[in-house]
């Protein structure tokens, strides 16, 4: 990315489909390579948070807010599609050079930050 602006293209199913995701609550989606508990790079994954972090860019996609940290910004291209898969829970994330992943899952981790500080 290169310190430009990211733009993360998604069409209408897969806005129904991240709506869905985020339920009647309020949140942020981050995109980001989820190291933990995995012996490699990373597996690309979609969390959904409270609240951004102080690395966090913002990205607004439509109508809602998407995150990716600093440390990640230069892993990714800066045009992104993101597209629901019609028969499985999962995302695919491309761009016009890479394919990023075909099983990009939803982590939702408002509960867990709010177990953790209760």
């Amino acid at each position: 990315m290169g310190g430009q602006k990211v733009i993360i293209l998604i069409d209408a199913y897969t806005e129904d489909r991240l709506a869905q995701s985020l339920g009647e609550r309020p949140g942020f989606f981050k995109l980001f390579y989820d190291t933990e508990n995995c012996g490699c790079n990373g597996v690309l994954a979609i969390g959904i948070l409270e609240q951004p972090l102080d690395t966090d860019i913002k990205v607004t996609v439509s109508t809602f807010t998407f995150l990716i940290d600093r440390q990640q910004e230069s892993l990714f291209d800066n045009v992104l599609k993101l597209e629901a898969d019609p028969t499985y829970p999962s995302f695919k994330v491309t761009s016009d050079s890479a394919l990023y992943s075909t099983n990009v899952r939803i982590i939702d981790v408002r509960d867990i930050a709010n177990k953790a500080v209760t």
